[in-house]
């Protein structure tokens, strides 16, 4: 059985009031405790809500993100604090000065350029036609000797080049000498005009190809012989020969063909749809593999105006220069010519991101945010492209640096900028 125990001095009545007291000194306590954390709570809160506009990364491995400053996982190296874009487009990036430098990005304004396209052709390098030539025979007989017998055989000009045994020859020059003996025994006789009889003989024997000076060997001579000495005309290498020695040949008929190999003709073929595009009055480039890629500057001399209906294809010749004769005829070639250049934007290749869904450039959109933007891009040529929508004069285009721009935003925003977008 519980017994009461009394405290001397102290009623029942007061014990009682102290533990009131007490109880109230308790409860005051814990009201007070629990409004100490609420306030430390509240201003935790937004000290977060304020350190929240801040994120970390690494400029060496932007896919690190972290919530509070330390170092990178990865490459141990110190993160950076970097804002967050208050931006309302949600395909806007905002990098940290650190990372533009270390990035290496750097930026130009659009401007209207022009620019043409490039188109390589396959040929081949040919005699050119406009320095060939054919050595003919003015009097008929026949061929007593050949001085050159093998093609390919250069033939200098002046050189003698064959032999003739001719009647009707031998008989002029035999009434040449006749005429000449002629004027010096009756050089008073006034009634017969011996200089135009002599001239006329001398006539016929230079028109059948005796040169000056062996006409007036001749007079000085004083005596013939049965074949007569014919010298080239031409110089070239000899490419047709349909003559041997004991032949007989026509007057006219061709003794050797000649080509000069000081130009050469590089043939290409070239498809119709292709002929609008070239600047048929500009310059080619004739590029030779077999000499290590050799590159000759030439001019279009010919085009042919006839099209194949069949193949739809045309012949186009470009006239090259060859002083050390080192080029043959037969060669392979490869042709390139220049297109028609136009008026259109035009920004580095590096600036444009190509994949199978299209290309996009990133465009600057302030101090330190860029955003990216689908375009469409036409010819390219050399390190240019053109843009042919999708920008517009003046834009800040991002021309080195772009793929880091695209690692970024896929880091951060967790998506690719092509995925979604219609071609």
């Amino acid at each position: 059985m519980k017994k009461n125990i009394f405290v001397p001095g102290h009623s029942p009545a007061m014990l009682l009031h102290r533990r009131r007291t007490l109880v109230h000194l308790v409860l005051f306590a814990a009201m007070v405790l629990v409004f100490i954390v609420s306030a430390t709570s509240c201003k935790n809160k937004q000290a977060l809500a304020k350190e929240s506009d801040i994120y970390y990364t690494c400029s060496m491995d932007p896919q690190v993100i972290e919530q509070r400053p330390g170092k990178c996982p990865i490459c141990h190296m110190e993160l950076t604090a970097v804002k967050k874009s208050n931006s309302k487009n949600k395909d806007e990036i905002l990098l940290s000065e650190q990372q533009i430098q270390l990035g290496n990005i750097t930026t130009d304004t659009i401007r209207t350029g022009s620019i043409g396209d490039q188109l390589i052709l396959t040929g081949t390098l040919n005699f050119d036609q406009m320095k060939a030539s054919s050595v003919s025979s003015r009097v008929k007989g026949r061929i007593d000797k050949l001085y050159f017998k093998n093609i390919g055989d250069y033939v200098p000009k002046g050189a003698p080049l064959y032999d003739l045994y001719s009647e009707e020859l031998n008989n002029a020059r035999q009434e040449y000498l006749l005429a000449v003996d002629r004027k010096s025994i009756f050089a008073n006789e006034t009634t017969i005009a011996f200089d135009e009889l002599l001239q006329s003989a001398k006539n016929k024997l230079l028109l059948w190809g005796m040169s000056e000076a062996q006409v007036n060997e001749l007079v000085k001579n004083k005596k013939t012989t049965t074949t007569t000495t014919f010298y080239s005309t031409a110089q070239g290498y000899i490419t047709g020969m349909d003559l041997r020695e004991g032949d007989y040949v026509m007057d006219g008929g061709s003794i050797v063909k000649l080509a000069d190999l000081s130009t050469l003709w590089a043939e290409a073929q070239v498809y119709t749809s292709q002929l609008n595009a070239i600047d048929l009055k500009g310059t080619a480039t004739v590029q030779l593999p077999d000499m290590d890629g050799k590159q000759i500057k030439g001019t279009i001399e010919f085009v042919n105006p006839e099209i194949n209906p069949d193949t739809r294809i045309n012949l186009i010749r470009i006239a090259i220069a060859n002083p050390g004769k080192q080029l043959k005829p037969g060669m392979p070639a490869y042709v390139l010519l220049k297109s028609r250049k136009h008026a259109s934007l035009t920004l580095p290749v590096n600036a444009v991101l190509r994949d199978g869904k299209g290309a996009t450039v990133w465009v600057r959109t302030g101090e330190k945010s860029f955003t990216y933007k689908m375009v469409e891009t036409g010819l390219e040529t050399d390190d240019r492209i053109e843009i042919k929508s999708g920008l517009n004069a003046g834009d800040v285009v991002v021309i080195t640096g772009a793929y880091l721009l695209q690692s970024e935003y896929i880091f951060t925003k967790g998506s690719n900028p092509m995925e979604g977008m219609k071609m």
